[in-house]
C-alpha cells in the first residue's frame, strides 16, 4: 500500500547497512587526527541548522518562485548511503557498483527519449556542464561555425559560446516565447550556424520551441540540432497530456543529435545531477584521452573516457537509480508527479482568466505560470508586481507566499493583447513555477491569497 515516505524511516536502515558493510572488512580505529569532541560537533551542527533557517521554504507548496524543490526521501537516503563509501564515477575502478547503476539509468532515460540502444551519454554535475559538452561536440564537428538559440533560451548558451570561443546567435521568439522559424531560416541561410539549440521548456515561461519544424530546417542547411530540455525533459512521460502542438515537438526529440536533461529538477534528485546524451556513439572519438593511473581494473568503457568532468559523485547515480526504481520512467510512475504540476498550472490559468484584478500572461505549456495585475501603465505594472512579490512573503510563516517576477518588454505585452501606457522601457510581471505535486491541491489557496492582496493594492 502506498504511503508517505519519511526520511526518518529510511536513514537507520541505510546507515546500519553501510556500517555493517564497512565493518565486514575489519574494524579499525579512526585516526586521532579525525577525532573530535562529540559535544563540539553537536554545537556546530546546531549552528548549521540555525543558519539554514535563513532560507526560503523551497519544500512547501506556498513556495512558487524559482525552480527549486526538495529531493525525494528515497534519493536522500540512497545518496547518504552511497556517500558513506564515496565512490567516484570517473572510472570503474573508483565506483564499479555505481558505474553500473549509472549505465542502467542512462539506458532508461535514453529509451524515454527514443534514442537508439547504441547512444553515448553520462550524468553530469549540472545542465550547464551537459550543455557545454553538447555545444563543444558541435564546435568540433562544425569548426568555425556558431550556435543559434532562441532569445528566451537559458543564458548558459551564450555564456558557453564565450567559453568555446564561437559565435552566439540569438533567434527571435514569437508571441508564445517560442523560436521564430522565419528568423531561424534567415540566419541558417547565411551559412555560419553549426548547431541549433531547441529548448523544450524555457526557464522563463516554460515555452516549447517548435522542434519538429526546426529539425528539417537545420538539416536543410547542414546544422546539428541540440535539445536543451534541462527543465522540461521529463514531461516526455506525459506528452499526451500536453497540447497537441507541444506533444508533436516532444515526439521529435528522438530525431535530435543531442539532449540535455536535469534529474535535479523534475527527477526528484539533489543538486547536482544533470545528463547529456548523443544519438551517435562515434561521438566518443572527440573525448579520447589517456590516463596512466586511472583506467586499469576493467577493459569496459569508463565514464571518464566520455566526459569533460573528472571526479564525479557515484552517489548521484545511486540516488537516481533508487528513485527510478520506486518511481519508474512511465506515465504512471514519475509521470504522475509531473502531471500534478501540469494540472496545477492549467487550473491556475483558468482562475486567473476569471479574475477581476489579475490576468494570465499566456497559456502555460508545462508547469510555469506567468500572470500580471490589471493596471493601466508599464510603470504601474512594474510597481504593483514588485509590491505583490514583497507583500506576499512579508507575513507570518504559515501565511507566506513566495513568488518570482519576470521582466517583459512593451512589444511582448502587446503581442499578448495587453495595451498599456508605455511610460517605461520594460516592466516586471509575476511568474510561478509549480514543480511540487502538492501544489495541485493548493492552487485555490494561492490564487485567493494573491487576488486579495492585489485587490488591496489596486482597488
Amino acid at each position: 500500500m502506498a504511503q508517505e515516505i519519511k526520511l526518518t524511516d529510511l536513514i537507520p536502515q541505510v546507515v546500519g547497512a553501510i556500517t555493517e558493510l564497512k565493518d565486514s572488512y575489519g574494524v579499525f580505529e579512526v585516526h586521532k587526527s579525525q577525532q573530535a569532541e562529540l559535544g563540539r560537533v553537536q554545537e556546530v551542527l546546531a549552528e548549521l541548522t540555525d543558519r539554514l533557517d535563513n532560507n526560503f521554504p523551497y519544500f512547501h507548496p506556498h513556495y512558487a518562485g524559482q525552480m527549486l524543490k526538495p529531493p525525494h526521501p528515497v534519493a536522500i537516503a540512497a545518496y547518504l548511503a552511497t556517500m558513506m563509501i564515496n565512490p567516484n564515477n570517473h572510472s570503474i575502478d573508483g565506483g564499479p557498483a555505481t558505474t553500473q547503476m549509472e549505465r542502467e539509468v542512462l539506458r532508461d532515460m535514453a529509451k524515454m527519449f527514443g534514442y537508439p540502444e547504441n547512444f553515448l551519454g553520462h550524468l553530469t554535475w549540472s545542465g550547464t556542464t551537459a550543455n557545454l559538452e553538447a555545444l563543444w561536440i558541435g564546435r568540433e564537428i562544425h569548426p568555425g561555425k556558431g550556435i543559434a538559440h532562441s532569445q528566451d533560451s537559458h543564458y548558459t548558451h551564450s555564456r558557453m559560446s564565450e567559453v568555446l570561443n564561437i559565435e552566439s546567435i540569438g533567434i527571435l521568439t514569437d508571441k508564445f516565447g517560442r523560436m521564430d522559424l522565419n528568423h531561424l531560416e534567415e540566419e541558417l541561410a547565411k551559412g555560419r550556424i553549426g548547431t541549433v539549440v531547441a529548448t523544450l521548456g524555457t526557464t522563463g515561461l516554460g515555452a516549447i520551441d517548435p522542434l519538429a519544424d526546426i529539425i528539417p530546417l537545420a538539416r536543410k542547411y547542414g546544422a546539428r540540432v541540440h535539445v536543451d530540455t534541462a527543465y522540461g525533459g521529463f514531461f516526455k512521460l506525459i506528452e499526451n497530456h500536453l497540447d497537441p502542438e507541444g506533444a508533436r515537438h516532444y515526439a521529435a526529440i528522438s530525431q535530435s543529435d543531442s539532449i540535455v536533461v536535469d534529474p535535479h529538477k523534475h527527477g526528484l534528485q539533489p543538486y547536482g545531477c544533470g545528463a547529456v546524451f548523443f544519438n551517435d556513439i562515434t561521438i566518443g572519438r572527440f573525448y579520447k584521452h589517456d590516463s596512466p593511473y586511472t583506467y586499469f581494473a576493467s577493459e569496459d568503457l569508463h565514464f571518464g573516457e566520455i566526459q569533460l568532468e573528472c571526479s564525479r559523485a557515484g552517489a548521484s547515480a545511486a540516488a537516481l537509480w533508487a528513485t527510478l526504481k520506486v518511481f519508474p520512467l512511465t506515465e504512471g510512475g514519475l509521470g504522475q508527479i509531473l502531471l500534478a504540476g501540469r494540472n496545477a498550472a492549467l487550473t491556475w490559468h483558468d482562475l486567473l482568466a476569471k479574475s477581476e484584478v489579475l490576468a494570465p500572461y499566456q497559456l502555460p505549456e508545462l508547469d510555469i505560470v506567468a500572470y500580471l495585475p490589471k493596471v493601466d501603465s508599464l510603470s504601474e505594472l512594474d510597481r504593483v508586481s514588485h509590491e505583490l512579490f514583497v507583500r506576499s512573503a512579508d507575513a507570518e510563516r504559515k501565511e507566506q507566499i513566495h513568488l518570482a517576477t519576470y521582466v517583459v518588454k512593451p512589444q511582448a505585452l502587446k503581442a499578448r493583447g495587453f495595451n498599456l501606457i508605455e511610460d517605461a522601457d520594460q516592466a516586471r510581471i509575476m511568474r510561478s513555477v509549480l514543480m511540487k505535486p502538492e501544489q495541485e491541491n493548493w492552487i485555490g489557496d494561492l490564487h485567493a491569497h494573491l487576488e486579495a492582496t492585489t485587490r488591496e493594492m489596486i482597488g
